[in-house]
């Protein structure tokens, strides 16, 4: 009985947790900025999009896989909406190059959103046709917005890979100037 109960609760606690995957360019910068927002239980790096299974790093990195650079979100719907989670995704990187994301350049790097449920793309396009109309970006958003098929997760040695190696050039030069400006801009989404 006492088993049962244990299930149960945890079958509990599990449904007041969602999930989203975003590709944002590379994962280190887009794992670190989700891991700043209260309401996300866990962020991990991986590889979605693709037709090749369980890929590794190095033949993402080939682009001819197909898969992007993404990261899957735990979150609590009850702290943190998916709308606001998809406005922080665009408002944290560049949604209007293609395959690129400052000095990272191919198809692995792409802005993509890749939604679980109908209802998260229906939030998603709401979203990007906001941006759109606002005129918050000086060039269209390129972001695609796609039903997830796989996921793959990522080899451990990128999981926490900004908190691991902070003063590693690509987190000092890249990850760390990013993640100030979201502390600037979205402290009330902040832990």
């Amino acid at each position: 009985m006492r088993g049962f109960l244990l299930v149960a609760l945890l079958g509990c606690m599990n449904a007041q947790i969602e999930e989203a995957t975003f590709g944002g360019g590379c994962f280190w910068c887009t794992e670190a900025l989700f891991k700043l927002l209260r309401g996300v239980e866990e962020v991990y790096p991986g590889y979605a999009g693709g037709h090749v299974p369980n890929p590794t790093y190095e033949q993402v990195c080939t682009k001819t896989t197909g898969h992007a650079e993404v990261v899957r979100v735990r979150f609590r719907p009850k702290e943190i909406s998916y709308a606001q989670l998809v406005e922080y995704f665009f408002l944290t990187h560049d949604p209007t190059t293609p395959n690129r994301q400052g000095n990272d350049v191919g198809p692995q790097y792409r802005s993509v959103i890749f939604y679980h449920t109908p209802a998260q793309k229906q939030v998603a396009e709401e979203v990007k046709a906001r941006l759109e109309k606002e005129k918050i970006f000086s060039a269209p958003i390129v972001t695609s917005i796609e039903p997830l098929q796989n996921f793959y997760p990522a080899e451990a040695y990128h999981w926490d890979y900004y908190a691991k190696n902070p003063s590693q050039a690509y987190c000092h030069y890249v990850i760390a100037p990013k993640l100030q400006k979201a502390r600037e801009k979205f402290k009330p989404l902040l832990r």
